[in-house]
C-alpha cells in the first residue's frame, strides 16, 4: 500500500470528536446511544481507527451536532479556489 498515510489526521480527528463529547458533557454511553452504535465503535472512532465505516463516523458527528459543520467544511464553494474554479463543477454536473 503506497501513498500518504492519513493515520495522524485520523487520530487528530478522533481526538477532536472526543473533545466535543467532553465539551458537551456527554458520556460515551449517551453518544453511542444517540448515534446508534456500540460504545466499542465510539471508542474506535475516538481513537482514529481507519477501519470504522464512514457512516458510523457521520452518525457520531450528528450525535455531537457537528455533521452539518463537517459537510459545510468539505464544500469547495466555501473556499476561494473553489469559487474561482466553480465553472468546472457546472460542466461536470451538466454531463
Amino acid at each position: 500500500m503506497g501513498g500518504y498515510r492519513i493515520d495522524p489526521q485520523l487520530t487528530a480527528f478522533g481526538e477532536h470528536l472526543h473533545s466535543w463529547r467532553m465539551v458537551l458533557g456527554l458520556t460515551s454511553q449517551q453518544v453511542s446511544e444517540r448515534a446508534g452504535i456500540t460504545r466499542d465503535t465510539l471508542r474506535r472512532i475516538e481513537a482514529g481507527d481507519p477501519g470504522v465505516g464512514f457512516g458510523k463516523v457521520a452518525q457520531v458527528l450528528r450525535a455531537l451536532g457537528q455533521l452539518d459543520a463537517v459537510v459545510q467544511a468539505a464544500d469547495p464553494l466555501t473556499t476561494d479556489i473553489g469559487r474561482l474554479r466553480a465553472d468546472r463543477l457546472n460542466r461536470k454536473r451538466a454531463r
